[in-house]
């Protein structure tokens, strides 16, 4: 997916927010047809029933009659393309769609034509609305369809669906193990470190303040509306930090590196809410809460998620159970090995090491302890005793 950034003028941004509700209240009349409909109210409508539905509704009111009809079908394809996916088992049911979130529609066809202006800027077309400029930051892809959306800092997007072309590996043959974590972003095999850049401290005061004032300011006033523009505004600027070191680091490694090794972690599980039930309430939320948002400002599912995209076939799942506690020189696995969160020195051997350094080496090298004790390296694990130290390094 290809995205470049819009500059609509005034009049055209009223034009594009028009299209957007059009579409948005389409795909929303759509998931509450079907969801009206069950195995014994027979079957829901086809999508050449919701065209003819369309058609009489365009006739019957003049607002939606004044949108354009392709844009407003296109949802319905979306529609029905969003329910094949859900059945396929690939993506979750279709729900309804939230003003403010949920803002955009697809130009397909006849409609979607690009024209290249100057070295920087480019155009394309929308239905009702005219061209529509846009920043060329690469080369634009030659597809027959795009997405136009609005995020919600109030700024518009254009994105082609194209397959990005992976990067080429260097062929050395060599192999990088990376650990993922709150503290260090990224620490890699070779003792590089790599952290992922967030909010200044300025931003975040800045943040907190509209917060508060957020919380004060009356529901449905052009008030909160400002403030909620301004807070997604500073959250939006941090995305695109995020975004940006993943794209720069995940590209890094794809070409220097032929096989790229990582913990097989699930980051939508580890991320859940701790919250609980009103009869079983979590225990200590708000410290989960906080790890959470750690583990979603260091972006651990997308930079795994853009390594296999670039270098496909070249990344390998490593289990991650107690790579972060056995020694990458000697093998030694025990609970005394890390003593802080930066430092690990092993009980057995003594080698001392960056934690996360060491545990990306035991990715490397593709060392993972099972539950019942084995290995993924030929080499054995030895299991000391965890509440002593070994003789030769107490003296005795």
């Amino acid at each position: 997916m290809s995205r470049y950034r819009l500059s609509p003028t005034p009049g055209q941004g009223v034009g594009l927010e028009e299209h957007c509700g059009h579409a948005r209240y389409v795909w929303n009349l759509a998931v509450e047809q079907r969801s009206w409909w069950t195995r014994y109210r027979g079957k829901p409508p086809t999508h050449l029933e919701r065209c003819r539905q369309l058609t009489d509704a365009r006739a019957g009111f003049d607002w939606l009659k004044a949108g354009s009809q392709t844009i407003q079908q296109q949802a319905l394809r979306d529609f029905d393309q969003a329910v094949r996916n859900f059945f396929g088992g690939s993506h979750r049911r279709p729900t309804f769609r939230k003003r403010g979130q949920s803002e955009g529609f697809q130009v397909v066809g006849k409609n979607a034509r690009v024209e290249k202006l100057n070295r920087r800027w480019s155009r394309c077309w929308v239905p009702k609305t005219g061209w529509v400029k846009f920043r060329v930051s690469r080369k634009v892809p030659d597809v027959r369809s795009y997405r136009v959306t609005r995020d919600r800092a109030g700024r518009w997007h254009v994105a082609f669906a194209a397959v990005p072309m992976p990067v080429d590996p260097p062929g050395t043959g060599e192999v990088v193990g990376v650990d993922r974590g709150v503290a260090v972003s990224a620490a890699l095999s070779t003792g590089e470190l790599r952290t992922c850049p967030g909010p200044l401290p300025t931003e975040t005061e800045r943040l907190h303040r509209w917060q508060r004032r957020l919380a004060r300011a009356t529901r449905g006033s052009n008030r909160r509306g400002r403030i909620q523009g301004r807070i997604a505004r500073l959250k939006a600027r941090e995305a695109d930090r995020r975004k940006d070191w993943v794209e720069t680091i995940s590209t890094d490694l794809a070409r220097r590196f032929d096989v790229i090794r990582v913990e097989d972690l699930r980051v939508k599980n580890m991320t859940r809410s701790a919250r609980g039930t009103v009869e079983k309430p979590g225990k200590q939320v708000r410290q989960k809460a906080g790890l959470n948002r750690a583990i979603l400002a260091n972006g651990w599912g997308l930079f795994v998620r853009r390594l296999e995209q670039k270098a496909p076939g070249r990344v390998e799942r490593i289990p991650a159970a107690l790579t972060s506690q056995r020694c990458s020189t000697c093998g030694q696995v025990a609970s005394g090995n890390r003593e802080s969160q930066a430092v690990f020195r092993c009980v057995a051997c003594g080698h001392t090491a960056n934690a996360d350094v060491n545990a990306a080496r035991n990715i490397a090298a593709g060392r993972a302890v099972t539950a019942r004790g084995g290995t993924g390296s030929p080499e054995p694990v030895n299991r000391e005793p965890q509440h002593r130290a070994p003789p030769h390094l107490t003296g005795v």
